[in-house]
């Protein structure tokens, strides 16, 4: 269902926003620096932010979420010239989506159910699953930029940010695929 005053998007929006501002960032890192690669950064992020305000007549919840950490961390990398704060955003992130993942279980509220109902018809038992696992891995990929940005030099910690963490997001859910099919549910009720 679609929200009122807002409209389809183009294929191509999703990704480009999602995406867009990490090659703008792997870029201008490559050929300038960390410090002109963050606000390269922060300005792709606020193009992504108004494309889809654009284009959807909204801003879309998750997308805004990271934006606003982009905004704090990015800014504070720059104004106090120091990389710890870029390096610390996808911890934040990624913590920020596993609390909200874990504690709304405990909470018995469904988030990502919440967010991905439209896209998936899962059993009740599969959302909890599904859910359950999402929180978790959030929770390893937070711990494990830590150890990366804390441990490794700013070369290394950039290819992992971005080609480390989106390779192992893509193969968590690919391996969710068999939970997925197992629990899928025929009825259209699935969403909330």
């Amino acid at each position: 269902m679609q929200a009122p005053g807002s409209r389809t998007a183009p294929r191509w929006l999703k990704p480009a926003t999602e995406y867009g501002p990490l090659a703008v960032f792997l870029a201008v890192y490559a050929g300038a620096g960390l410090m002109p690669a963050t606000a390269a950064l922060l300005a792709a992020t606020a193009v992504g932010l108004g494309l889809s305000l654009f284009f959807l007549r909204r801003l879309p919840l998750m997308p805004l979420v990271t934006a606003a950490v982009v905004g704090v961390f990015g800014g504070l990398t720059l104004w106090l010239q120091d990389e710890t704060f870029i390096k610390m955003k996808p911890t934040i992130i990624n913590a920020l989506f596993a609390v909200l993942l874990l504690g709304g279980l405990a909470a018995r509220r469904n988030l990502l159910r919440m967010v991905l109902g439209t896209a998936l018809a899962l059993t009740e038992t599969g959302w909890r699953q599904l859910t359950l696992r999402c929180g978790l891995f959030f929770a390893a990929m937070a711990v494990l930029n830590e150890v990366v940005w804390r441990t490794q030099s700013t070369d290394v910690w950039v290819a992992f940010k971005v080609f480390g963490l989106i390779g192992l997001t893509f193969v968590f859910f690919l391996a969710q695929a068999p939970l997925i099919a197992r629990h899928r549910s025929e009825s259209s009720d699935s969403a909330p």
